[in-house]
């Protein structure tokens, strides 16, 4: 067992997680006091202010948590259909289902993100929104999107959950929909382990109050789950170094079979169900862990773009299918498409790296019913082939670490 091996290169283990987050951390969990309640929700609600010209920003619990409370203050519910993409997690098709209302899928294109032309295929008198998904923080064709809102009279909703640092004709993605909300999963651009947050434009002034007193009403998360994330930085400032070797698997195991480390989708969901704790308030604890992060988005970005760029450079010889360089688009993660990723995955272990993969089922995680969520299989077949050969490059790495991801994709495609 060789304890000096490099550390392990991961798009998915916590990829933000610096010092300043594990000390902060540590620094609330001698706080309980300061958990659900406190200063760091003012604050995080003033950077979104800033950062989107004036829009007020709204907190939950979680991503699915913010979509599913525009959805029901904009009254969407039965009788309505949403359309969403079909190449997405699950959590954004449930979000509708838990309205009360239809997801209709539409195929996407080159781009991972919505095909507006598959889009207006789907669009029937009972659709009352259109779900638009910056998939790996690429934007999506805004321009023909919003034209199709308008034209059938449908909320524009943007699904900023990858996209926090992405910017489209020069504003930030979320400043364009109707509505936008935004996801801070430990694995997104940003992180405090869980939660979200959802925007409404001001010209939709009922809606905007609907949304403030639809959270207000909502519960405060328990203490054990709060603990649960605010363990989660700290946890990982020792599984990671450990990872390789394999005693930091071990403990995150360990750690989540003792329900100390939670999970980012619950069984039940794959069913289309809503765990118990969504929808909730988001609480300052983890505003707390959250600040500090948004103070890193543009480096954060500036990063991910640089390492995009050194993949479309590297591998514009290789025999797999990489995308062209897009301005605006913050790379969450570099997804290009081989025969067979899984077998990839596999063999870059070897090497340390853990790459990802979003979306290798049509909808994510692996074990979803389609039939529960209303995904008929065949509907959306660009979807399904990116699926079937999509393989995710980490981008919130090193040089050095982007080199080591460049080298083995050389030596293996």
């Amino acid at each position: 067992m060789n304890l000096f091996m490099p550390q392990i290169i991961s798009a998915s283990l916590s990829p933000n997680t610096e010092a300043d987050d594990v000390l902060r951390a540590l620094s609330m969990l001698c706080r309980p006091w300061q958990w659900k309640t406190g200063a760091s929700l003012d604050k995080i609600a003033k950077w979104f202010a800033n950062r989107y010209s004036g829009r007020k920003a709204v907190f939950f619990n979680s991503g699915r948590s913010s979509l599913l409370a525009i959805l029901e203050s904009f009254g969407i519910g039965k009788n309505d259909e949403v359309i969403v993409q079909a190449f997405t997690c699950v959590a954004v098709p449930n979000s509708v289902l838990w309205a009360g209302a239809t997801p209709v899928y539409a195929d996407i294109d080159a781009t991972y993100n919505l095909d507006p032309v598959d889009v207006e295929k789907k669009i029937t008198p009972r659709t009352r929104a259109i779900i638009v998904q910056h998939t790996f923080g690429i934007p999506a064709d805004l321009k023909q999107l919003i034209i199709l809102a308008k034209k059938h009279k449908c909320i524009l909703i943007e699904d900023c959950a990858h996209a926090l640092g992405s910017t489209y004709d020069g504003a930030p993605l979320g400043s364009y929909g109707d509505a936008a909300f935004f996801s801070f999963g430990r694995d997104k651009s940003v992180s405090s382990v869980w939660g979200g947050a959802a925007m409404i434009d001001p010209k939709y002034s009922d809606a905007v109050t609907r949304l403030k007193t639809y959270q207000e009403a909502l519960p405060m998360p328990g203490v054990f789950w709060i603990l649960q994330q605010i363990i989660h930085p700290v946890a990982f400032a020792v599984i990671l170094p450990l990872y390789r070797v394999g005693i930091g698997k071990l403990l995150l195991v360990t750690l989540q079979k003792l329900h100390l480390l939670s999970f980012p989708v619950f069984a039940v969901e794959k069913r289309g169900e809503k765990p118990r704790q969504f929808p909730a308030k988001y609480p300052n604890a983890m505003a707390y862990l959250l600040m500090v992060q948004l103070k890193k988005v543009d480096r954060y970005t500036l990063q991910r773009t640089g390492i995009a760029k050194r993949y479309v450079d590297s591998l514009k010889k290789s025999s797999t299918t990489a995308p062209v360089y897009i301005p605006g688009a913050s790379y969450l993660r570099f997804t290009i498409t081989v025969p067979d990723p899984a077998l990839m995955r596999q063999k870059a272990k070897k090497y340390g790296i853990l790459l990802g993969n979003w979306y290798n089922n049509i909808i994510d995680p692996v074990g979803v019913d389609l039939m529960e969520i209303g995904y008929q299989k065949g509907s959306c077949k660009n979807a399904e082939r990116f699926a079937k050969t999509a393989l995710n490059l980490p981008t919130r790495i090193s040089d050095n670490d982007a080199d080591r991801v460049i080298s083995f994709l050389h030596k293996e495609v």
